[in-house]
């Protein structure tokens, strides 16, 4: 048990410093402008879960205040060593605690189970997490320093969380905000049963699936040892290792079968429909972690409530720095001041902020917007060789419009039909460029599927304006090596027929909100971009009817 124990914790630092961005050093209590002290919360089944509880610095205990509350699998006290502090404390970083601290709120982080200071075993996103989720808010509700009103926010599993709360409805669950959540975590590890790669980074075609890894990643953080100055509860709780629900945890996360019991219960972008607790829902397009595929799906069944939205250009974190606007913070406050402390402002901004690929920002009542309409493109036949990683003209067949005789804007998921012939071990991947003048092409969006005689394609959802002059080409081929695990079937794939429908906005758009360019607009297209040759451009066009566009919007 401890040789094992000290192989995953030798496993775990390896894994931090590959992914990095998941989570990041804690922050020292003696450091922070807060009061801090910890807590147990007994749940229903008798684990004991643990809850740093941070209060404004020099408030008394009996002042009662709302309360913000963040659930995660990430806040162990030792979780990373790079910044190691002396006395412990609370993992507080990417956490906004002084936003809601200097607000007037208490920001308690509660583990959840298997994790941190809590015992038990995680179940990743099952009944025993949204029960934990059910348990802490209530707890806090019920507090003497509590309002009776709590809000919860995260980022990524930590925003599932907050989905976890809006399907569990707990009392005192005022409002949730939740951002790059993971609304289906069968389509956050896999794309129609293909494996996303792990944190995307490349491996070799040995068959192995790493998207699979997602699993053991998060029973390497579950291993986390207590800090040495934590509380003895504290460090037994972080020493229990079930092998048996970590065996039972990998073989469940593995299960490539999207229709398994087991998902569809885990599956909140369908169970949270006619939600109607406040929801402040954020997704950026070019997220390659949990990528913008569902979470639209999730959006667009929500019920009647006063729900807020922040869709662009960003990757896996929130729209607090670098995404290119400045109100984020101030809408974030307010949502939060509206539905949870009690405040009688308005939320300031438009339902739904996008941010488009052009750097330019827009408010919208919808997304996709109402006057989205699937424009259909007729696509090039031909064969090419399911092989993977090795480069060649023999694993692509291309599509390419002719120039665009005015402005186009692709505004939703576009989708693609294809009759092929192959071997059912196969993939077949779709992509979707903007190609300017002089032929360099930016992949729009992307994706898979394994070959059937009819495949549909569902791609990942984008907003992205293209200019007049500037074409749209498609690329078919068997994977796309940066996104997917594919173990190759070194066989050729026959398409017979081809078409994909793209979201095309018939009305122009008007940028009327403040903002500029992201960060990950210029890394994308620095990523992101090849140049075609003459010849390919000229021998694979295709002719397109393109929609006329009405005036502004």
């Amino acid at each position: 048990m401890v040789f094992m124990r000290m192989v995953l914790w030798r496993a775990l630092i390896g894994v931090l410093l590959v992914v990095g961005a998941v989570v990041v050093p804690g922050q020292a209590a003696a450091e922070a402008s807060f009061q801090w002290r910890q807590e147990y919360i007994t749940t229903a089944d008798g684990l004991r879960l643990h809850a740093d509880v941070l209060r404004p610095a020099g408030l008394a205990d009996d002042v009662k205040t709302p309360v913000i509350m963040t659930v995660s699998p990430y806040r162990a006290h030792l979780a990373y060593l790079s910044q190691p502090t002396p006395k412990g404390g609370p993992s507080t970083e990417n956490l906004q605690i002084d936003l809601f601290l200097a607000a007037g709120y208490t920001y308690v982080i509660v583990d959840l189970r298997g994790f941190g200071g809590s015992n038990g075993c995680p179940d990743f996103g099952g009944p025993g997490e949204r029960a934990d989720v059910k348990a802490a808010v209530e707890w806090a509700a019920g507090q003497s320093w509590s309002t009776g009103k709590v809000g919860l926010v995260g980022v990524s599993y930590e925003g599932w969380t907050g989905l976890m709360g809006l399907l569990e409805q707990p009392a005192g669950l005022a409002a949730v905000a939740s951002f790059e959540p993971v609304a289906d975590p069968y389509a956050y590890l896999y794309m129609q049963g293909v494996s996303w790669k792990f944190s995307g980074k490349p491996v070799t075609e040995s068959g192995v699936r790493p998207g699979d890894s997602a699993g053991l990643e998060h029973l390497l953080i579950a291993s986390t040892p207590g800090h040495w100055e934590d509380s003895g509860e504290y460090r037994m709780n972080a020493l229990n290792i079930d092998l048996a629900c970590y065996q039972r945890y990998l073989a469940d996360t593995t299960d490539h079968d999207g229709t398994a019991a087991y998902w569809q219960d885990r599956n909140l972008a369908d169970r949270l429909r006619g939600n109607t607790i406040p929801l402040f829902l954020g997704q950026g397009f070019i997220d390659n972690n949990t990528r913008p595929d569902r979470v639209f799906d999730l959006w667009n069944g929500l019920g009647a409530g006063e729900h807020r939205a922040w869709f662009g250009q960003w990757g896996h974190r929130t729209c607090t720095t670098k995404c290119g606007t400045p109100q984020f913070d101030v809408e974030l406050l307010a949502f939060f001041d509206r539905h949870v402390a009690g405040k009688d402002v308005t939320v300031p901004g438009p339902r739904i902020t996008v941010g488009q690929f052009d750097g330019q920002w827009r408010g919208e009542q919808a997304w996709p917007p109402a006057d989205s309409r699937a424009v259909a493109m007729n696509l090039n036949t031909g064969v090419y060789t399911d092989r993977g990683l090795i480069p060649g003209a023999d694993r692509e067949i291309w599509s390419i419009s002719q120039p665009l005789e005015q402005d186009q804007h692709l505004a939703g998921a576009p989708s693609a039909t294809l009759t092929l012939d192959g071997p059912a071990q196969a993939t077949v991947a779709v992509e979707v460029y903007d190609i300017a003048p002089g032929g360099v092409g930016t992949v729009i969006t992307r994706g898979i599927a394994p070959v059937s005689a009819t495949t549909q394609v569902r791609l990942l959802a984008q907003d992205w304006p293209i200019q007049a002059g500037h074409r749209i080409g498609i690329r078919i081929t068997d994977v796309v090596d940066d996104l997917w695990a594919h173990a190759p079937a070194l066989a050729q794939v026959k398409v017979n027929a081809a078409q994909i429908r793209l979201p095309l906005l018939t009305g122009a758009r008007v940028a009327d909100v403040q903002g500029g360019l992201s960060d990950g607009i210029s890394k994308w297209r620095a990523e992101k971009s090849l140049t075609l040759s003459p010849d390919l451009l000229n021998n694979a066009r295709v002719t397109v009817d393109f929609p006329t566009r009405t005036g502004d919007r």
